[in-house]
Parts: structure tokens; sequence; C-alpha cells
């Protein structure tokens, strides 16, 4: 199993940033353009579509075009845990459908102090192709970086602002 791990502070209260990190707009927003995202359908646990915050149980359907080569990749994450406390906050989807054979994404958010949030993604994941993506993995995390350096200096502009 290979493993991305990247973390940014951001000078906003936990509060904030955790709730912006809580819906499928926090998503998009986060994604470059070059990603071409576009969420097809959000459903709470209970099958609610469009549920105001993704809490575990809850699903998130979406596709891209990385830089707009088709056909479109369907992706399905299922939110399957979330926690929150005064300090500190998580959350983790698990990929069920899409281009990766493996993906659990773990969001971390600890407050260092009232106005600064400490975020944390960890990325556990496989490459498709089976020996040859295993052989390649080490040189995924280097493919990730653009994503998730674009993914924290967005947060950072959209909720330092």
């Amino acid at each position: 199993m290979n493993v991305y791990e990247r973390q940014v502070r951001v000078e906003a209260p936990l509060s904030e940033v955790w709730k912006f990190h809580a819906t499928g707009d926090g998503l998009v927003a986060l994604t470059p353009d070059w990603m071409n995202i576009r969420i097809e359908e959000e459903r709470g646990p209970d099958g609610e579509r469009n549920p105001e915050e993704l809490t575990a149980g809850s699903v998130v359907v979406s596709s891209i075009k990385p830089f707009g080569v088709p056909p479109r990749q369907r992706w399905v994450s299922n939110i399957v845990a979330r926690e929150e406390s005064e300090d500190e906050a998580m959350f983790r989807d698990v990929m069920e459908e899409g281009p990766f054979p493996h993906w659990e994404h773990t969001h971390t958010f600890r407050a260092l102090s009232d106005r600064e949030t400490l975020v944390h993604d960890h990325v556990e994941f496989e490459l498709p192709g089976g020996p040859l993506g295993q052989a390649l993995g080490p040189f995924g995390c280097l493919g990730m970086e653009p994503m998730f350096r674009y993914r924290h200096q967005q947060t950072k502009e959209l909720l330092e602002g």
C-alpha cells in the first residue's frame, strides 16, 4: 500500500475550516480546474439528496475528466467515518468506484489556537495496472503533490481571505 501525506496551517478557526470541508461545494472549490470535476449526486446516510453536511454513511458521486481528455471517470466516495471534538475533527472517505483499485483518504483538522488550524491529509492508495501499478506506486505520490498543493493553497486563500 502506498501512502501520501501533506499538511498545512490555516489562519482560521477549526469550526470554519471543518464546515468548509463538510460539503460537496468544498470539494469542488478545492479541485483544480484541469480536473474538470462535476458532482453528479450527493446522498446522506438516510438516502436524502443534497444533505447540508456529509456525515458518516454519506455518498458522493462525482466525475472527472483530467485535462479535458475523455471519457469522464466516475468516482464514488463513501464517507465511512466522521468525528468531531472541541479541538479536533476528522472524516475518512473510501473510493467505492473509480480509477484506483484502493483509495482511502483521511482528512484531519486540529486547532492550534482559536485562530489557527492544522489541516492534514493522509491517503492510502494503489495505482491501477496490477503489478506495473504496484511497481510505480512510489511515483504516484509525485502525481498527487500538485493536486494537494493546490487544495491547501485554495484552503488558505478561501478561509484566510
